[in-house]
């Protein structure tokens, strides 16, 4: 990185970065220090106690993840960005809607944030346009991109830059916003006023710990990724431990369940951008439909989606435990039928960990 030589107003132009940044679909805009030393321990600890399951690239840079300028050298400052992901449409009973679907155990549940398009794309190309106008006022200066794909203390660094403040349930919330967005951030070597941190107003409530169908939530602020719905979908490759299976219901990718039980999501902001519009068939779709996805068909329906990243695999593997726990529900009979029909279908042509799932819902009584 090479630092920018010529003198220009930092303040005035962290408030251009705010108006750019609208233009462009952003939420807000801050800016953090590089100190983050007094957040080491904590990682440290986490870490320590394996919390992060098998995610080991968050264990692999060790603390550079909490020390920006030994990640990226030179860098002096971090602006920070949020985006509202919630799509346009999305109705005023959202969260009344997404608890009754996990209530319906033939259906699917697919995470709100990825039923649009892969958030990494939208935020990546967008913070670099953000780059682009910054070096048109700056000139040339260094800078990288992070968009949830490197060991950087997002959620660490959005708190402090006054993006939000850390909730019980780890994530970052907003007074205007709740938490239904993303975070973004580009690493500068250009001294940036820091923006001023929100004080914190979960005050006694502990919606999410409760609700949490794992208890993840071992303690305000604490999360043991290993029993998370949203590690076990997505960042878990494996079999599913047996005991979280009937926990799943019928989440097949990620959870929000602590994200709807908090009061502050009456908030959430509708996304302008329609990347974050929903696929039809990603909202709420019969379990049936989604098993009989051959591979080419599962990268057909999720080309452009966060999805796609777990490959078919671990896609199948996600429905046959919700189809298990469909059996186990009280169904109609001839919806109970169709299932079984389903899983029977699928277990000649699926992969041995697959197979194991499927044996495992068609255990049900």
């Amino acid at each position: 990185m090479t630092n920018i030589s010529h003198q220009f107003n930092s303040t005035r132009l962290v408030a251009d970065l705010q108006l750019w940044a609208r233009e462009l679909g952003f939420s807000q805009i801050g800016v953090a220090g590089v100190d983050l030393s007094d957040a080491e321990p904590g990682l440290l600890a986490w870490l320590a106690q394996g919390h992060h399951g098998e995610m080991s690239y968050m264990a692999s840079h060790g603390l550079k993840r909490a020390r920006p300028a030994e990640l990226v050298p030179g860098t002096l400052s971090v602006i920070t960005a949020r985006m509202d992901y919630l799509p346009a449409d999305t109705p005023a009973d959202w969260v009344a809607r997404e608890e009754a679907a996990l209530q319906e155990p033939g259906t699917g549940v697919v995470s709100v944030y990825a039923r649009g398009r892969d958030y990494h794309k939208v935020l990546r190309s967008r913070l670099q346009k953000l780059c682009d106008r910054l070096s048109e006022s700056l000139g040339p200066f260094g800078y990288r991109v992070f968009t949830d794909s490197a060991p950087v203390l997002e959620a660490e660094l959005a708190t402090r830059s006054g993006l939000g403040w850390r909730g019980k349930h780890t994530l970052v919330l907003n007074r205007e916003a709740g938490s239904m967005f993303f975070l973004g951030e580009i690493f500068v070597d250009v001294a940036l006023p820091a923006t001023a941190p929100q004080s914190a107003h979960c005050g006694t409530c502990t919606s999410c710990m409760t609700v949490c169908p794992t208890q993840a939530i071992t303690a305000p602020y604490q999360l043991d990724a290993r029993r998370c719905i949203s590690y076990l979908t997505i960042e878990h490759a494996g079999p599913i431990p047996l005991e979280f299976r009937p926990l799943m219901g019928n989440r097949i990718y990620g959870c929000d369940d602590c994200q709807t039980a908090c009061p502050w999501n009456k908030y959430a902001q509708r996304s302008p951008l329609k990347d974050f519009d929903a696929r039809p068939d990603l909202v709420h779709p019969k379990l049936s439909t989604l098993l009989r996805w051959s591979e080419a068909e599962f990268l057909t329906h999720t080309e452009g989606s966060a999805i796609r990243r777990i490959g078919h695999e671990r896609w199948q593997r996600n429905i046959a435990v919700a189809m298990g726990n469909a059996l186990r529900a009280s169904l109609p009979a001839q919806e109970a039928h169709a299932i079984r029909a389903s899983l029977h279908e699928a277990l000649p042509k699926a992969t041995p960990l697959v197979q194991a799932h499927i044996h495992w819902a068609l255990e049900a009584p």
